[in-house]
């Protein structure tokens, strides 16, 4: 049977393609210099949080993915990145091929508010391999790729930030129920605003507006005034 070994040289962002992108290079080996006619695999790409340290603004930007840092020991468990397939073409003991991981930078997946809470250093990354492969000098066989098959990789946390740079420069990305953005339509189209940036910057300065003071005499129990006779203001 065949021996797969798997190495990740390097990451690179796409910038022409169509939505944010990560583009692995793969090394793969096959045993014994074996000739392999293809090789059909499923990646799995997982974050290993425990693997690296926190600065405290990192640490604060990543209360709501683990909990405060006391509780990090039994709370900084891997996160899911992706799930990617790849069919490598033919060859002969060694090949290097890309990996195209497509991103979101929607922070309602727990992969992205992680990438947006470090600021620097290295991502822990393990990617877990498996899959067929077609192998033989004459002719051919198939044998699976083993579950167990897997390589570690530290990605610098600047590659995510390139990514998202080229297609969202400057900018920052929500996501709200239809309910929601049909008010925010609304509000908008009342108010006559030019931009979504308007509209929310609108929104948070009536938001930071202090509450009008309350009337005394709109107090509940209040004491009507007395005129000199003894008889009550109407």
């Amino acid at each position: 049977m065949t021996e797969f070994a798997f190495t990740c040289t390097g990451v690179r962002s796409d910038p022409y393609a169509a939505g944010p992108t990560l583009v692995f290079r793969l090394r793969i080996t096959a045993s014994g210099g074996a000739r392999v006619h293809a090789l059909a695999l499923r990646c799995q790409i997982r974050i290993e949080p425990a693997r690296r340290g926190y600065e405290p603004a990192e640490a604060d930007g990543l209360k709501d993915l683990f909990g405060e840092r006391s509780r990090w020991g039994s709370t900084l468990q891997p996160v899911q990145f992706a799930q990617v397939s790849l069919m490598v073409p033919g060859f002969t003991g060694e090949t290097e091929t890309d990996l195209v991981v497509s991103c979101t930078y929607d922070t309602d997946i727990a992969s992205t508010r992680y990438f947006g809470a470090v600021t620097g250093g290295e991502v822990p990354l393990l990617m877990l391999f498996s899959g067929t492969a077609f192998t033989g000098a004459g002719g051919f066989h198939v044998e699976p790729v083993p579950w167990d098959r897997e390589a570690d990789f530290r990605m610098p946390v600047a590659a995510w930030r390139e990514m998202v740079e080229q297609h969202f420069p400057g900018c920052g990305w929500i996501r709200v129920p239809r309910d929601t953005m049909d008010a925010l339509l609304e509000f908008r189209s009342r108010r006559g605003l030019a931009s979504w940036e308007s509209t929310l910057q609108t929104l948070l300065a009536e938001a930071d507006e202090p509450d009008p003071p309350r009337h005394e005499t709109a107090l509940t129990g209040a004491a009507a005034p007395l005129t000199a006779t003894g008889r009550t203001v109407p």
